[in-house]
């Protein structure tokens, strides 16, 4: 259900944080706020409680709680999102005490990716990550159940499917399971065909946010959905990239990443995430602008290493250039590049480091041979370089991607 049309307003949220200590919360708050907003729903307001650890039954303590009760209605609440991950006590309890509609990061995270997933298997994707979160919290939701489809971490499955009994829950997970597991065998399939046929692909990773669809609309008129907003692209796309050498690059580009993503939201996202894992060069963006730019590049670099990234060729891309104050304090050379991708600006630098670190070093060709050297166009085609031949009246005119070894047979002969 959309949060906002011509009939109703757009829903209050109150964003609820714990800070144990284990990571910088206030950081983690102002995300969940960019979440919310994501959503489609207003954050108005947002408290934060310092804890040992969160109470096993309302995650804060009854002090904050009652507090919080006067003040959703005061305040016109229509619900509450915790910056963590909830038990389905802690859920029930909170929602008892205060009567507002309760939920957390992880729901939150869910019901955004709902909306953002387009494709058949990005929808698949979402609905096997929200039936399991939602498999073990279905006992006991009376209330609950009754508010399905009523805003902001309802979105999904719908009323129907999880009204079922748990048989049923379970029974729907395999077929998801099975449906992901053949699409996954169609794009591995693919991606041999991608390999035999020498294609380069390069994987544009990051942050969500961090401008990753902006820079692939830029590097290849994509028409990828470009938004200021969290998760604005769910599913990969991928377009053609020719360099400045003439050699073809496939450029891919994956979902968004943020901090404390729950295990299994990137355990549902694997297959877009493994885009990244079998790509021959990956570009690791990052909002340059962010006080926090360091901290996102770090968080997506530990995911490269869980997908078995180490030893691929890695180009840290600073984006959003135009906005930080002294652009050239930021490192810049083979591995790393500045740039803005909105307005174009460094990205000739990107494609030259790009071309820096292709797995083979390749020329793009065009070949004016002579008759008597025929048989080097068999040479060409058994590298698999050949791309066009034309017998002409001067001789054989050829365009050929050869790699380094070949050269030296053929440097003369260009044109």
């Amino acid at each position: 259900m959309e949060l906002h049309d011509n009939t109703k307003k757009i829903q209050r949220a109150l964003l609820v944080g714990i800070d144990t200590g284990d990571y910088d919360a206030e950081g983690s708050m102002a995300e969940l706020y960019e979440l919310v907003t994501s959503a489609g729903a207003e954050p108005a307001a947002s408290m934060m409680q310092k804890r040992d650890k969160p109470d096993g039954a309302t995650a804060i303590g009854s002090g904050r709680l009652e507090e919080i009760r006067e003040f959703c209605p005061e305040n016109d609440i229509d619900f509450i999102v915790f910056d963590m991950e909830l038990t389905p006590t802690q859920i029930r309890n909170i929602e008892d005490a205060t009567d507002v509609r309760t939920i957390d990061r992880t729901m939150l995270i869910l019901d955004i990716f709902a909306i953002r997933a387009k494709t058949n298997e990005g929808k698949l994707q979402v609905e096997l990550a929200q039936l399991k979160y939602l498999l073990p919290r279905l006992s006991g939701k009376g209330k609950e159940m009754s508010r399905l489809g009523g805003g902001v971490g309802t979105r999904g499955p719908g009323e129907t499917k999880l009204e079922t009994d748990k048989r049923h829950i379970r029974r729907r997970i395999e077929a998801l399971k099975d449906d992901l597991e053949h699409m996954k065998d169609r794009r591995e399939r693919l991606r041999s065909r991608r390999k035999k046929d020498g294609v380069i692909t390069a994987a544009i990773v990051g942050y969500t946010n961090a401008g990753k669809s902006t820079l692939m609309n830029t590097l290849t008129q994509a028409g990828v959905l470009s938004e200021n907003k969290l998760f604005a692209t769910l599913d990969p796309t991928s377009r053609a990239l020719t360099l400045p050498n003439g050699i073809s690059v496939m450029m891919i580009d994956t979902v968004g990443l943020v901090r404390r993503l729950p295990h299994h939201l990137v355990e549902a996202f694997k297959s877009t995430l493994e885009e990244a894992a079998v790509a021959d060069i990956i570009l690791n963006v990052c909002d340059a602008s962010s006080e926090e730019y360091k901290l996102h590049l770090d968080v997506t670099n530990e995911l490269l290493r869980e997908l078995g990234c180490e030893g691929k060729p890695v180009i840290t891309v600073y984006n959003k250039c135009d906005l930080v104050p002294n652009p050239y304090d930021l490192p810049a050379g083979k591995d790393s590049v500045r740039i803005c991708a909105k307005s174009g600006i460094g990205i000739d630098e990107l494609l030259r480091a790009v071309e820096e670190n292709l797995p083979v070093k390749l020329r793009s060709y065009k070949l004016m041979l002579p008759f008597d050297k025929a048989p080097l166009i068999a040479v060409l085609r058994g590298a698999g370089a050949l791309r066009t031949e034309e017998y002409t009246a001067d001789g054989i005119l050829v365009t050929a991607i050869v790699e380094e070894p070949l050269w030296h047979l053929i440097d003369e002969y260009s044109v």
